[in-house]
């Protein structure tokens, strides 16, 4: 019989911030009006990244480096470049933990719990939360470009 439990399975938790509380966690971090979540994160050993500098950082190294090794540089160069779309991941930020961009279920669980408790009394900073797994039936397969 084959195992069906999550336990095989990374686990990755994302927030949305409000525009004002975005800006601030990237461009300094260490503000005071962060406090609360910083002391979340700390309590995890965990950080926030910004999926926008994420994906600028990916273009960036890609075009460096030649973007024939980069699968995704294309959509993430596009999507950058896309007014609509920069906006909208300049106030979405992925959690890592310990330095990892996937971690354990009980870690993502409590982060996520954590992060719930801290919305409730945070006044509209944290505008959503989810979390992820590393199931690929539960992922979205990479864009495909032809290379011709």
């Amino acid at each position: 019989m084959t195992d069906v439990s999550n336990d095989k399975w990374q686990y990755q938790v994302r927030i949305r911030l409000s525009p004002r509380y975005a800006d601030l966690a990237r461009r300094d971090p260490s503000n005071a009006e962060l406090s609360s979540i910083n002391t979340l994160l700390a309590e995890h050993d965990a950080s926030l990244t910004c999926q926008f500098d994420a994906f600028a950082e990916y273009v960036a190294q890609a075009e460096r480096e030649g973007t024939e090794h980069y699968p995704l540089y294309r959509w993430t160069r596009e999507t950058i470049e896309n007014p609509a779309k920069k906006a909208k991941y300049l106030e979405a930020f992925t959690l890592y933990v310990h330095g990892d961009e996937v971690y354990d279920k009980a870690i993502a669980d409590a982060l996520e719990t954590g992060l719930h408790e801290l919305a409730c009394h945070w006044h509209g900073a944290i505008t959503d939360i989810r979390k992820f797994d590393t199931n690929p039936a539960h992922n979205p397969q990479p864009p495909s470009y032809d290379k011709g």
